[in-house]
């Protein structure tokens, strides 16, 4: 395992609310908003309730159909056609009809309709693990602005009193215009920096909005004043990552579609064989309304049915072979997604770990450029060095100032990618395998 991840045992709980270990209340109260207002996660909803009703209509294929029929009807004779008489006709009845499932052509159809229903489920998830981390790294980047931002701004002021320092020399005649130029120029190049931060702030509040399905610029009240990044803790109990991919939506979902084209290789090889089916009617029939329903006007009538395809140029055997290369296509996509995923924590452990050693350097390397800072402005203050050494070390210490926030946010980022990757952020919105199964009537074919 990568240094600085703990392999421990997680509840689906604690993976389920993954970001309440990050103790931001404003980024929980955020993924509340996502859940509740997304509009793709509502997409996903419609298409689980469209799975589920195709899966409904799957099901009633095995059950007898009945109809209720009533009819009235009046005929015209005349002498051409050997009728001189006109005839009414009235009828009152119930017809059905059932298809006997003897080769299982029914059942397989069910079964893949259970297991499409149940892929639709898990992109439910998937759509609930992806949204939570894009709220989470949108929230991480515009906290990383406002600190970048709070940083500028106090450079900007450092940079403003070195201007006055100089311009005060240059007036006691201890400097040149060179420095105050310098000191100019280095104000001005920060000051362009400004306008760009504001943009992408703004950009990542916009986005944070469109994400919980609001409005751009919905939530400047609530993100208006400037917090520090969410800091997680530097070991992290995943359990194995080996047996958290299994509760990853995707490979679930992956795994799902497989079951079902699988079935559907049943459904083409059921229709090689003969089909059976029964009919049947019960009624009432008479030539006057008044007498349809007395005794002499029952109706009855039944009928047994079978078919075979004896000829068909080979349709239906290819329609076998081409489920069958279906269903190896959907295993195929099935061990890529397994691959991809194993791919995704090692890449997630390892980018982690290296961030936290980069971190620690950047650090050092802040409190190291602070110090020197202060030491040239003295020296310079002395006449020791000049002014161009302060404007170095001070451009130093601002872009090693830069470089510590953004490793901040990318260890903070990096968690969150962690536990996208072992699928975690679905558990109390989406049902249980159980319930589904359950929801389904709990049908084995």
């Amino acid at each position: 395992m990568t240094a600085g991840v703990t392999v421990a045992p997680a509840t689906p709980e604690n993976l389920s609310r993954w970001w309440e270990q990050l103790n931001d209340p404003i980024l929980s109260d955020l993924m509340e908003r996502a859940r509740a207002g997304n509009r793709d996660v509502r997409r996903a909803e419609a298409s689980l309730r469209a799975a589920r009703a195709q899966r409904g209509i799957s099901k009633a294929a095995l059950f007898p159909t009945a109809q209720a029929v009533a009819g009235a009807s009046h005929s015209y004779g005349n002498a051409e056609s050997f009728s001189g008489t006109d005839a009414d006709l009235f009828s009152n009845g119930f017809d059905a009809g059932w298809e006997i499932d003897i080769f299982g052509k029914n059942r397989r159809a069910l079964e893949a309709a259970n297991a499409t229903m149940q892929a639709s489920q898990e992109d439910l998830r998937d759509e609930l693990v992806s949204l939570f981390s894009e709220v989470a790294l949108n929230y991480v980047e515009t906290r990383a602005y406002q600190l970048v931002l709070t940083i500028t701004e106090s450079n900007l002021a450092v940079r403003v009193e070195n201007c006055d320092i100089t311009r005060w020399r240059r007036e006691a005649g201890l400097t040149t215009q060179r420095d105050v130029d310098q000191a100019k120029l280095s104000l001005e190049q920060v000051r362009a920096q400004m306008p760009a931060l504001k943009t992408s702030l703004e950009k990542a509040k916009h986005r944070l909005a469109v994400l919980v399905g609001q409005p751009p610029g919905s939530l400047k009240e609530l993100l208006a004043e400037a917090k520090p990044i969410p800091v997680p803790s530097e070991n992290i109990a995943i359990g194995v990552p080996a047996d958290m991919l299994r509760r990853r939506p995707d490979i679930r979902s992956a795994e799902r579609q497989l079951a079902a084209q699988t079935a559907q290789i049943g459904v083409a090889q059921a229709a090689r064989y003969p089909s059976f089916s029964l009919t049947g009617s019960i009624g009432l029939e008479s030539l006057t309304f008044s007498s349809l329903y007395s005794a002499g006007a029952k109706t009855a009538a039944g009928a047994a049915n079978a078919a075979w395809t004896l000829f068909d140029g080979g349709a239906l055997r290819e329609s076998v072979n081409v489920q069958t290369a279906l269903q190896e296509k959907a295993l195929s996509f099935y061990e890529s997604i397994v691959l991809t995923a194993l791919e995704d924590v090692e890449n997630a452990l390892l980018a982690y770990a290296n961030e936290l050693e980069r971190c620690r350097a950047l650090d050092a390397a802040v409190r190291a450029g602070q110090s020197a800072y202060h030491l040239a402005q003295q020296q310079y203050m002395s006449g020791l060095v000049d002014f161009q050494t302060v404007l170095d070390t001070q451009q130093t210490l601002l872009d090693v100032q830069d470089d510590l926030v953004e490793s901040q946010a990318e260890i903070t980022a990096d968690v969150i990618r962690l536990y996208k990757a072992i699928g975690g952020g679905w558990t109390p919105y989406a049902s249980s395998r159980t319930n589904m199964t359950n929801s389904s009537g709990g049908d084995k074919s």
